[in-house]
């Protein structure tokens, strides 16, 4: 058993980062947009990287920079505090996203993982990462989402 546990929100980021990234299975078409490798973790959260789903299926270019902002779209905002991750998963104008937030939370709540809708204009569901090992579970929430896009 692991006695130690890694609950730097920064590293957490960049372990769910790396997972996000690296995935060749059903989240090959997430990118990683407008991420700050130099994010300072705060209380309230500060954003690190939005996740995107490549329209056209070149993720590869949405996240070297060179796809356009319309080839994109929001899956997830990743936010680094202290002590762990918040994903933020938000309700999309188009027609197929205003789904996210309510998929998200179903996937999260089954995964194990903290979850918390936020009612704003834009639904909003807010996931908790809080431990490094809790990032494998994020992934079939992330799964669940690209599905329902």
């Amino acid at each position: 058993m692991v006695a130690d546990r890694l609950t730097d929100g920064v590293r957490i980021g960049q372990l769910l980062a790396s997972e996000v990234s690296g995935n060749e299975g059903r989240l090959r078409d997430l990118a990683l947009a407008d991420a700050d490798p130099d994010v300072e973790p705060t209380a309230d959260g500060a954003l690190a990287y939005r996740i995107v789903r490549a329209v056209d299926g070149d993720a590869e270019a949405v996240e070297a920079g060179s796809g356009d902002a319309d080839d994109a779209r929001d899956v997830a905002e990743v936010y680094v505090q202290p002590d762990r991750v918040r994903i933020e998963f938000v309700g999309g104008d188009d027609g197929d996203g205003s789904a996210r937030p309510a998929v998200a939370a179903d996937a999260a709540d089954e995964a194990g993982l903290r979850v918390r809708p936020k009612a704003t204009r834009r639904p909003r569901t807010l996931v908790f990462v809080e431990d490094g090992a809790q990032v494998k579970r994020a992934l079939p929430v992330l799964s669940a989402v690209v599905d329902a896009i």
